[in-house]
C-alpha cells in the first residue's frame, strides 16, 4: 500500500481535491476532521483537566480553547502531548483498515504535512496549488476572514514555491473539476509503480 501525503496552503482547493480523490475511490484520512472528532469525544476530558473551563457540555469549545493557548508555546506543547497520541491511534486504525481491504494507495490530508516533518511518513507528496491571485480571491470569498488575517495564515505556512519544490505531484486547481480529476488519475497510476519511502 503506497501513502499520499496531500497538502497545501489556505485557499489552494486542497480539501477540494481530497474529496475528489475519495470520490476516485481512495480512502482519505483528514487530520483536521480526526481533531475535530477527539474534542468532541475521547480528548474532551484530558483537555478539561489541563484548561479547565475550555469544554461545553462535554466537547471542547474551540475558541475558548484557542483563546487559551494562542499566545502560550508550553501550553501549545501540552495540548498535543494529550491529542497527538490519539491522532496517532486514529491514523493507525485507518491503516490497518485500509491494509485489510487491501487498498493499493491512500491519502493523508495534512495541512501542515511540511511544518510537522509528515513528508518523512508517507511515500509521495501532492502539493495543491493555484495562483496567488485566485488563493486570495477565494479565502476572502468566505467571508471569514479578512486580509490582515489571512497574511498572518500564509506567513506561518510554508511558502507554495517551496512545497512545489518539495512535492512528488503537484496539483493544480486554477482550472476547474476536469483537469484536477485527470491530474488524480495520472498520480493513482504512477504512485504505485514509486518505490515506499516512508520512514
Amino acid at each position: 500500500m503506497r501513502i499520499l501525503g496531500l497538502t497545501g496552503s489556505i485557499g489552494m482547493g486542497k480539501s477540494t481535491t481530497a474529496k475528489l480523490f475519495a470520490e476516485a475511490g481512495v480512502p482519505v484520512y483528514d487530520a483536521d476532521a480526526a481533531v475535530h472528532q477527539l474534542y468532541e469525544g475521547e480528548a474532551a476530558p484530558a483537555i478539561e483537566a489541563a484548561f479547565p473551563g475550555t469544554t461545553v457540555n462535554g466537547k471542547v469549545d474551540r475558541q475558548k480553547l484557542s483563546a487559551r493557548v494562542v499566545h502560550d508555546p508550553a501550553a501549545i506543547k501540552q495540548l498535543e502531548q494529550i491529542v497527538h497520541p490519539m491522532l496517532g491511534a486514529s491514523r493507525q486504525k485507518f491503516f490497518a483498515d485500509a491494509e485489510a481491504a487491501k487498498v493499493p494507495v491512500v491519502v493523508l490530508d495534512i495541512p501542515l504535512l511540511f511544518e510537522t516533518g509528515g513528508e518523512k511518513r508517507v511515500d509521495a507528496v501532492v502539493v495543491v496549488s493555484t495562483s496567488p491571485e485566485l488563493q486570495r480571491e477565494r479565502v476572502l470569498a468566505r467571508g471569514t476572514m479578512d486580509q490582515t488575517k489571512l497574511d498572518a495564515i500564509i506567513a506561518k505556512q510554508t511558502p507554495d514555491a517551496e512545497k512545489r519544490k518539495r512535492a512528488d505531484f503537484v496539483v493544480d486547481t486554477s482550472h476547474g473539476l476536469e483537469p484536477v480529476r485527470a491530474q488524480i488519475k495520472h498520480i493513482l497510476a504512477e504512485v504505485v509503480k514509486m518505490p515506499q519511502r516512508r520512514a
